[in-house]
């Protein structure tokens, strides 16, 4: 079963994707950090966790770094988010 918590348009391209399954917070939210970094403004990470602390720890962290939240789907074993980089400074 697959519940959609946001409905904003999700993009045609992910350019990265990082599969966090299986890690406990903060390791979530401290590898996508990490993934961000390494991409350039307006391209799109693809994040796979399993933690369902993330519901709230990934938007918050796209949030604080000026990343946007594309997309988050919560799953039955797992969320799926799509965040696209942002400005930072």
């Amino acid at each position: 079963m697959t519940t959609q918590f946001t409905t904003p348009t999700a993009p045609s391209r992910v350019d990265a994707e990082l599969d966090a399954s299986g890690l406990l917070c903060p390791l979530p939210v401290y590898q996508a950090g990490l993934a961000l970094g390494q991409l350039t403004k307006g391209q799109v990470l693809r994040l796979v966790t399993t933690d369902p602390g993330s519901l709230e720890d990934i938007p918050a962290l796209a949030r604080q770094l000026g990343d946007t939240l594309l997309d988050a789907q919560r799953h039955e074993h797992n969320q799926v988010f799509l965040i696209e980089k942002g400005d930072r400074l």
